[in-house]
């Protein structure tokens, strides 16, 4: 059995992955989740919102088997080799504990990671808004643990969330703006 997964280019961060059997999977990330992947939350009042990542921001790798990655894909990350290829085997990264999370405001959506690290970390964030989706990018400093990425929103929604923090584990939730 191979294992294929699509991850985010910027960051790094597994959003899916699929076990085969025989031939490999397409190299082309277009061929596998057509123009974009849809990432969905549970909103409330059964309300589902849908996070799409788009194709050209995505790309696809066969790595080492790892069976976890088909239960919690975004608990892993893709590490690219000095060549820019990616490495067979994927990296579990850090989970958010403690005071680490996500806030949703009028003005802007605040990450915030447990630990400081010592290299500045890409940051994708997606914010569903009604039939819109609001893409967020930005970097966290070197040593800093908190970002503040601008969006304004209305106060008081829900909304669905996709955070990617390079580095650290994707949060896939739903969150009221406060």
């Amino acid at each position: 059995m191979a294992l294929t997964v699509v991850y985010a280019a910027d960051t790094g961060h597994v959003v899916g992955a699929l076990a085969l059997s025989g031939a490999g999977a397409p190299a082309d990330v277009a061929a596998l989740v057509g123009r974009a992947l849809p990432m969905r939350v549970g909103l409330d009042e059964g309300r589902v919102a849908t996070l799409p990542l788009k194709a050209g921001d995505l790309a696809v790798a066969a790595v080492d088997d790892e069976p976890a990655a088909l239960v919690d894909p975004l608990a892993f990350g893709v590490e690219l080799s000095p060549e820019g290829r990616p490495k067979p085997t994927l990296v579990r990264l850090a989970t958010w504990t403690g005071g680490a999370g996500v806030a949703l405001a009028t003005d802007g959506l605040t990450i915030t990671v447990q630990v400081a690290a010592a290299r500045p970390a890409k940051v994708v964030a997606l914010v569903s808004d009604d039939q819109d989706t609001h893409v967020l990018a930005g970097e966290l400093p070197a040593q800093q643990t908190r970002l503040k990425l601008p969006v304004s929103l209305g106060l008081g929604g829900r909304h669905g969330v996709l955070v990617l923090v390079a580095g650290w584990a994707g949060r896939l939730e739903e969150a009221d703006v406060t």
